[in-house]
């Protein structure tokens, strides 16, 4: 296998004429161009060699665009993949973003505007590249938002700087502290992680920076701290935002001086650590209610990451799925059942508050109390009967072609009307975040009264 240089190309359609005219046009331009006729061979020639960019039809006889998209984005995240297809309907080009393409456009297409889309995807490609195969820690999914997250907290791995993760419960703020430990200088050094809520608040300074015999009662020994024992490597503060105010200067000084004094003890220990803190909560929001100081906020916010929520990667669903069904199986010495595409399109339509230790809980509690050979819907609606699937998006063509921003557009008017102007339910409906759904609205001029 071999990494093609990056004006190099790999065409995919059943039609002779639009693989000759493709060709002729890419050849044109400068390109080295290759063609296959199908998704089988074009797996084969992408395995031999990995294209920056590939140009599928959706439709062909053999498969789709859609599956040879997500097997090549698995394989190679950094490969740009462009959908061309002649049957262009909202639902194709829902499914078409969230499975990771980077533009879809309908056919008949000059080669004008595919020149604008390949120039567009090649510049997103430059800006986030992804290393290939490098490990992520048991963080499972290939989704652009979660590979945009991790490229980020890839760079930050580069640096000794202190890194604060903001992100909802569950969608795995401690498996990307581990990732940036590993994927950093320090990951021969310890990875100690506290969590600042579950360490009764009278402990935690202990905890935290270790005591002498007698520095209180029932300290009968010498006892280090979790900075002292994270010298060398990664301390991970969970819930930060749970630290008690009292305590909050004394982790500020720890910080800005990399020393810490044991409880009964005048004497400092230096520490060479990086500080990784973690929340479910907006820590600037605790600062202006005074429940959090403004200076360890600074302190700690020199690298701000995030995760997306469970419903702002739903493509990465039945990879989560096939990952816990193989863990609990295996664990409980079962076979493992096959799942049915109608249990994932059911899963992927429900909303997932508690995120990914939802998603995993409830797979857990499937594959106990069922021994069937299959896993169907009918377990979905056993097992989760307060799930509300959200609607599907009317099966109704859109003007598809020219760049994404168009049919962005569209699809956001027939979410919003397929709700009744609901945001939150289109956020969820589109797989985004209510935040991305309100700069939309002011972006492409929506009546913001009619969507309220």
């Amino acid at each position: 296998m071999t990494v093609e240089r990056q004006n190099s190309v790999l065409v995919v359609d059943d039609e002779p004429g639009m693989r000759m005219a493709l060709r002729a046009n890419f050849q044109r331009e400068g390109w080295r161009v290759e063609t296959a006729a199908g998704t089988s061979e074009a797996m084969g020639k992408f395995q031999e060699n990995r294209f920056p960019l590939v140009v599928s039809d959706v439709r062909m006889p053999d498969g789709n665009g859609f599956d040879l998209m997500r097997t090549i984005r698995s394989e190679n995240p950094s490969t740009a993949v462009i959908l061309l297809t002649a049957f262009g309907t909202v639902p194709d080009a829902v499914r078409a973003m969230r499975g990771g393409a980077c533009d879809y456009l309908s056919k008949p297409v000059s080669f004008e505007q595919l020149q604008s889309a390949v120039a567009q995807v090649l510049k997103e490609v430059e800006v986030n590249p992804i290393a290939e195969n490098e490990a992520t820690n048991r963080i499972i999914g290939n989704s652009p938002i979660l590979l945009r997250a991790l490229n980020r907290a890839r760079h930050a791995a580069r640096t000794n700087a202190d890194v604060l993760i903001e992100a909802e419960s569950g969608t795995g703020k401690e498996l990307l502290a581990r990732f940036i430990h590993e994927n950093s200088s320090r990951n021969d050094g310890p990875f100690i992680a506290v969590n600042c809520a579950a360490v009764p608040e009278h402990l935690l300074e202990s905890e935290l920076f270790g005591h002498t015999r007698g520095a209180f009662t029932g300290a009968t020994t010498v006892k280090p701290g979790k900075f002292e024992l994270a010298d060398g490597g990664t301390l991970l503060l969970d819930e930060i935002g749970e630290m008690p105010l009292p305590l909050q200067p004394k982790l500020l000084r720890a910080l800005q001086e990399r020393e810490v004094g044991r409880l009964g003890d005048h004497r400092n220990i230096h520490v060479n650590i990086r500080v990784i803190a973690t929340t479910n909560v907006q820590l600037r929001q605790k600062v202006e209610e005074a429940t959090f100081r403004a200076d360890l906020y600074y302190r700690l916010n020199v690298i701000p990451l995030s995760l997306p929520a469970l419903r702002e990667r739903r493509e990465d669903i039945p990879a989560l799925v096939e990952f816990f069904v193989r863990q609990f199986t295996h664990e409980a010495g079962i076979p493992v059942p096959k799942i049915l595409p109608e249990f994932l399109e059911g899963l992927q339509r429900s909303a997932w508050p508690g995120n990914i230790r939802e998603l995993g809980n409830f797979m857990k509690r499937v594959i106990s109390l069922n021994d069937a050979d299959e896993i169907s819907s009918e377990h979905l609606h056993s097992e989760l009967p307060q799930s509300k699937a959200l609607p599907e998006l009317p099966q109704q063509s859109v003007l598809l072609g020219g760049s994404i921003r168009e049919v962005e557009r569209q699809l956001l008017e027939k979410a919003l009307e397929t709700t009744k102007g609901n945001r939150t339910r289109a956020a969820e409906l589109l797989g985004i975040s209510l935040r991305t759904v309100r700069n939309k609205i002011r972006e492409y001029g929506l009546p913001p009264r009619r969507y309220a």
